[in-house]
């Protein structure tokens, strides 16, 4: 283990921690210039196991074009990278923190940590709301590294993809009612975008919904409400009043009246937010089977099951030709219809 070796290393060196610099500086010098850049990228990575295709896709935004495997052997064997599993790996503390430091002396350092930011959000970006098991494990491993581009790596960020790690990791965590986890990484987003890109920004309004459906999912409905109506005010603002944002946040608007009781409040947001996905996504669309299942279940709320057992049929037949017959938004779909017939 590579542990063993720095206490190896600690041990021999009679300047105690200089030796091991010394030993990690004779290491380096002897390394090519390919071995210590792809070193150098992977000190970004968290203290975490790294997944070999994050490397591979952070190598690949930076422009790293040579042969990456066997680097990734050379490092092995000079033990400034250890092989966990295959395809897994991780770099020790220790040497992380000397190999930080060359990455600091390379005049590449910014372009390594925008690539390595990229990689983070593509990945980021396609956490989906609700993971399934697969899902949630093929990201497991990449959430610490993740994390790391939202914290440290921030100001490597542009001003379109700010928002993106901070929103996969809330639905990461949402996405297993995990909601104490969220709700850092949706406050964190808010303060980022906000101290960025100032009071009036569509990524500003984003972070506002997420914030206040993280809140509504705790059952914190007086907190969630203002940041909703904030967020539905700027989108109008920004956008106009059709676009599929601002029916976005009407819907959210509904949701939260309705899980208040207030469903004289929520009907004529649902039925709005409902047009207006029709007239701008067309009739056959996932949002519109959404709004359809959300008007339906403020119906079943009201004891008007006749009318919610057609909306829920139709959403139910609409996301099946959408979404194929195994997805979970059909499930939730029967599940409802199910409780309906109860």
């Amino acid at each position: 283990m590579l542990a063993d070796i720095l206490a190896q290393l600690q041990k021999q060196a009679t300047g105690g921690e200089s030796g091991v610099a010394a030993a990690f500086e004779l290491n380096w010098q002897s390394l090519e210039p390919e071995a210590q850049k792809l070193a150098s990228l992977l000190s970004l990575f968290a203290l975490a196991p790294i997944p070999w295709s994050l490397v591979e896709s952070a190598a690949s935004v930076s422009d790293l074009e040579f042969d990456l495997k066997a680097n990734r052997t050379v490092l092995v064997e000079r033990y400034l990278l250890q092989e966990l599993a295959e395809d897994t790996y991780q770099v020790h503390e220790r040497i992380r923190e000397l190999l930080q430091q060359k990455l600091e002396e390379l005049a590449q350092a910014d372009e390594l940590k925008r690539g390595y930011c990229q990689a983070m959000v593509a990945v980021a970006k396609d956490i989906p709301q609700t993971p399934t098991l697969i899902e949630f494990a093929e990201a497991t491993l990449a959430i610490p590294h993740i994390e790391e581009t939202a914290t440290v790596y921030q100001p490597w960020l542009s001003d379109d993809d700010l928002i993106s790690p901070f929103l996969g990791l809330s639905r990461f965590y949402k996405g297993q009612g995990a909601y104490e986890q969220a709700l850092p990484w949706g406050e964190e987003s808010l303060s980022a975008t906000r101290e960025r890109l100032g009071e009036s920004h569509l990524n500003v309004a984003s972070s506002l919904n997420n914030l206040a459906e993280l809140f509504y999912l705790q059952g914190r409905y007086n907190d969630a409400e203002p940041l909703l109506i904030q967020a539905l005010s700027m989108r109008k603002h920004l956008l106009g009043n059709e676009h599929p944002d601002v029916a976005e946040s009407l819907n959210n608007l509904a949701v939260l009246y309705k899980l208040q009781g207030r469903y004289s409040d929520a009907k004529p947001l649902h039925i709005e937010a409902l047009s207006m996905r029709k007239r701008l996504l067309g009739d056959e669309h996932p949002d519109v089977a959404n709004s359809l299942n959300n008007l339906a279940v403020l119906y079943y709320s009201q004891g008007r099951y006749s009318d919610a057992e057609l909306l829920y049929a139709e959403a139910l037949s609409m996301t099946k030709s959408l979404l194929g017959d195994e997805h979970h938004d059909v499930a939730q779909s029967l599940n409802n219809l199910a409780e309906l017939y109860k």
